[in-house]
């Protein structure tokens, strides 16, 4: 499944030309098809097989995917908030469902949908986590427009990001507020998938702590770097990665501790 991920944002965000990278989608779109027929040509396909058939997927996860990152090829500005979830809803979310699927969850209504807040919410992060770096790599950027209310912002926003320091006397605190906007709007989703783990069997639960953990400590660190995202790209230290796994590691030593102590007294 990793390898089918990352072939395909590969396709979209490594070739350098939007043409090439819709047709090279346009094929992997078609091993997709070819996969689930039950004729899968290409060896990432071929491995994938045992995998389709162990967990009985469906093509949909992967397809939205492949739909996400033929968007990236035509679409580099947005214009409403509800226009950026859309695309999280098919470049994240269906990362999550087929996490949960691997993981033999049952895909219950209300795992689906804190599954989604935590995928959306981690896009989101990873957005405005590479403001710059969106810009200057891929010409993109993912803050609506509708959230925009500062002067000749692009211009701006470029020659901040080309030149490393902020382009004039007051745009580095207006980006600033516009980016806390940003992160406030994308805590609830983090809130609201908080609770998944607690829906999620003693397997299942860290993974999850693990992906959500990590991704509100890099939000959290975008706020400790005062929202300086258009000029810098904060990251997680070695430290705050090790906190993660070593709370995950013990939630599920403790899930294990709490099951055995459960079926010992039945």
């Amino acid at each position: 499944v990793y390898a089918f991920c990352r072939t395909a944002d590969d396709l979209g965000d490594e070739i350098g030309d939007p043409a090439r990278s819709l047709e090279l989608l346009a094929w992997w779109r078609s091993e997709v098809e070819a996969a689930w027929e039950g004729a899968p040509r290409h060896w990432v396909f071929r491995a994938l097989q045992p995998t389709i058939e162990r967990f009985g997927l469906e093509p949909e996860p992967f397809l939205q995917l492949i739909s996400a990152f033929e968007q990236d090829q035509t679409v580099t500005r947005y214009e409403s908030w509800d226009q950026l979830l859309d695309y999280c809803r098919r470049s994240a979310d269906p990362v999550g469902r087929l996490v949960l699927m691997l993981l033999e969850e049952p895909g219950t209504p209300a795992q689906l949908e804190r599954s989604d807040a935590i995928c959306t919410a981690l896009q989101l992060t990873n957005h405005w986590q590479d403001l710059r770096r969106d810009l200057l790599d891929r010409d993109r950027i993912y803050i609506p427009a509708e959230m925009i209310e500062i002067d000749d912002f692009e211009r701006r926003f470029r020659v901040t990001a080309e030149q490393g320091w902020a382009v004039d006397g007051t745009f580095l605190e207006e980006s600033r507020q516009l980016i806390r906007a940003c992160v406030e709007r994308t805590w609830p989703l983090y809130t609201s998938g908080a609770e998944l783990p607690g829906l999620l069997g003693p397997r299942a639960a860290p993974v999850i702590e693990v992906l959500g953990g990590g991704g509100a400590s890099v939000l959290r660190r975008i706020e400790d770097w005062d929202y300086e995202t258009m000029l810098h790209r904060p990251k997680m230290g070695p430290v705050g990665k090790l906190m993660i796994l070593a709370k995950a590691w013990w939630s599920t030593r403790s899930s294990r501790s709490t099951e055995s102590a459960r079926v010992e007294a039945s």
